[in-house]
C-alpha cells in the first residue's frame, strides 16, 4: 500500500502545487497588467506561463524523485528523462521572458518615436527581430549541450571532440561557407542600416517592401503580392534600390510624346490644375519641360512629388491619365500621328526650278513625277 500511496502523494503533490503556484503567479501579472497600461511588459509575461508551470513542475518531481524512491528499478532513466525536460523548459522559459523585455523596449521606443522619425523606428525594429533570433539560437544551442552533457558517453567523449574541434571547425567553415556568409551578411544588414523592415526597395527590376529579414535571408512583398526571397548576401555584393533610404519624400517622372504642335504652355497649366485636385500630392513641387525632339514627335517631361513611394506611384498615374484625356478631347491635333501630306517644296535658287515651279531631280524628272506607275505587274518604276 506505501508503495503506491507514494508515488501518487509525490506525483499528485506536485501537480497541484505547481496549478497553484502557476495559477497565482498568472493573477499577479494580470493585474499588474490592468493597473499598468503603459507598458505591456506584465501582459508579454504572461505568454510564459505553460514553460513556466513545466519548470515548476518538472523541478519539483526531479527533487522529489531521489527521496520518494518511486521506481527504484528505473531510477537513472526517469531522472534523466525529468532533468531534460527541465532543461528544455526552462530554455524556452528563457526565450519568452527575453522576447517580452525586448518587445517592451521596442514598443516604448516606437510609441515615442514613431512620428518624428519612422526609418530610425523600422532600423531598431530589423536590429530587435535579429538580436532575438540569436538569442534564441544561443540558447538553443545551450540547452541541447546540456541536455547532451547528462549522458555519460558523451562527456567520455567530450575530450576526443575537443581535440578534434580544430579540424571540424575547418571542415565546417568550409562547407557552409555560403551559410556564414549569409550570417555575417545578417549582422552587416541589421546594424549597418543597409536596409529596414518595412523599407520600398527595388531588387532585380521588382518593386516591394521588405517584409521579414532573418539572418540568412530576406523576403520582399511585392505590389502584386507575390514574395521574393532572397539571401541576405546579396544586398551587401550588389547594388539596389532603397527608396526608403533618409526620406521618404519621392520626386516621379511622367513622360508624354505629343506633337511639336502641342500646347506646352497649356499642358503646364493643365499640370498644375491637375495636380491641385489630386490629395496625393504633396505640393513641394511640379515641373513641365520638353527634354527631347524626334522628327516626328516631342517628348514632355512632368515631374511630380509625392511624401512616399505609394503616393508617388498614384499621383504619376493621375497625371498621365488625366492629361492624356485632356489632349484627345481639348487638343486633338497634339497627339502623335503618322504625316501623309505632301512634303513643301523650298523656293527656288539660282534658276534651279523650271518654268511651272517643280524642282527637277538629279536624272531631270520633276519630283513631282517620280513615282511608281505603268507597268503595275512588274512592280519596278517607269524610267
Amino acid at each position: 500500500m506505501e508503495n503506491l500511496l507514494r508515488p501518487l502523494i509525490v506525483v499528485g503533490g506536485s501537480v497541484v502545487l505547481t496549478l497553484v503556484i502557476g495559477w497565482a503567479t498568472d493573477f499577479l501579472l494580470r493585474k499588474a497588467d490592468e493597473r499598468h497600461h503603459e507598458t505591456p511588459l506584465w501582459g508579454l509575461l504572461r505568454r510564459g506561463r505553460i514553460p513556466y508551470m513545466l519548470v515548476l513542475c518538472a523541478a519539483l518531481l526531479r527533487g522529489s524523485y531521489d527521496e520518494a524512491q518511486l521506481l527504484p528499478s528505473r531510477d537513472e532513466g526517469v531522472g534523466r528523462v525529468l532533468t531534460l525536460v527541465l532543461i528544455g523548459s526552462a530554455a524556452w522559459l528563457v526565450i519568452r521572458i527575453a522576447a517580452a523585455i525586448v518587445e517592451t523596449s521596442y514598443s516604448r521606443y516606437a510609441s515615442a518615436r514613431a512620428h518624428r522619425d519612422p526609418a530610425r523606428v523600422r532600423r531598431v525594429r530589423t536590429q530587435v527581430t535579429l538580436i532575438m533570433r540569436v538569442v534564441s539560437a544561443i540558447v538553443g544551442v545551450v540547452a541541447s549541450a546540456s541536455m547532451l552533457l547528462t549522458f555519460p558517453a558523451f562527456r567520455a567523449a567530450g575530450a576526443s571532440l575537443l581535440a578534434s574541434a580544430g579540424i571540424l571547425g575547418i571542415v565546417a567553415g568550409v562547407a557552409a561557407q555560403s551559410t556564414l556568409s549569409n550570417m555575417f551578411a545578417g549582422f552587416q544588414i541589421a546594424f549597418g542600416d543597409m536596409v529596414r523592415m518595412g523599407d520600398t526597395v527595388v531588387v532585380d527590376g521588382e518593386w516591394g517592401t521588405v517584409e521579414e529579414i532573418t539572418l540568412t535571408y530576406l523576403t520582399v512583398h511585392t505590389w502584386d503580392e507575390r514574395r521574393i526571397t532572397m539571401p541576405v548576401s546579396y544586398f551587401t555584393s550588389k547594388p539596389f534600390e532603397n527608396w526608403s533610404r533618409g526620406t521618404p519624400q519621392m520626386t516621379g517622372i511622367v513622360f508624354w510624346h505629343v506633337d511639336h504642335s502641342a500646347p506646352v504652355g497649356a499642358m503646364r497649366e493643365k499640370l498644375r490644375d491637375i495636380l491641385r485636385e489630386c490629395p496625393a500630392w504633396d505640393g513641394r513641387a511640379y515641373n513641365l519641360s520638353v527634354t527631347d525632339s524626334t522628327p516626328s514627335t516631342m517628348q514632355v517631361r512632368a515631374l511630380v512629388t509625392a511624401k512616399d513611394a505609394d503616393d508617388i506611384w498614384t499621383v504619376r498615374v493621375a497625371v498621365r491619365e488625366q492629361m492624356l484625356g485632356w489632349l484627345a478631347d481639348e487638343h486633338p491635333y497634339a497627339l502623335p500621328r503618322v504625316n501623309t501630306a505632301d512634303a513643301i517644296l523650298p523656293p527656288s535658287h539660282n534658276g534651279n526650278a523650271n518654268g511651272n515651279g517643280h524642282r527637277p531631280s538629279q536624272d531631270g524628272v520633276p519630283a513631282q513625277q517620280r513615282r511608281y506607275h505603268g507597268n503595275h505587274n512588274s512592280g519596278r518604276p517607269e524610267r
